[in-house]
């Protein structure tokens, strides 16, 4: 089991969000060279979605009283997550309704942001085989 505590998990989460905004911007760039401006909004637009969304779980589960009380804790950690899931689903609609998008770059920049987190959780969990605890320390 992997022993993270709660500083060491905001920073943690916080460094996630901006790793997000950073792919996010890439993602942009990288688009608005190959294909133009219209991709390059398009993608912007999506990876800001999951930005945006795990800046919003990370608002509701590290606030204030994330400190205090395991209960507290973990009924902030569901809050923000159902908070987040709904959040993505109400900007995709809004996204794809109201404005004329380039699918690919949008849902591509959307999906690229998840790798930030998959590329936090490689370096914090343990190698499936066992191993000693958090890495790079």
């Amino acid at each position: 089991m992997v022993s993270v505590g709660l500083p060491e998990a905001r920073r943690l989460a916080i460094s996630v969000v901006a790793g997000q905004a950073t792919v996010t911007v890439i993602a942009a760039i990288v688009c608005r060279l190959v294909a133009g401006p219209h991709a390059a909004l398009s993608a912007l637009l999506g990876g800001g979605i999951g930005t945006l969304a795990s800046l919003v779980m990370v608002v509701l589960g590290f606030g204030r009283r994330a400190s205090s009380d395991a209960h507290l804790i973990v009924r902030g950690f569901y809050l923000g997550e159902a908070v987040k899931l709904g959040l993505t689903v109400a900007l995709f609609v809004l996204v794809l309704r109201t404005m004329k998008v380039s699918v690919g770059p949008l849902f591509g920049a959307y999906v690229a942001t998840f790798f930030v987190y998959w590329l936090a959780l490689g370096n914090v969990l343990p190698p499936l085989g066992g191993g000693p605890g958090v890495r790079g320390r």
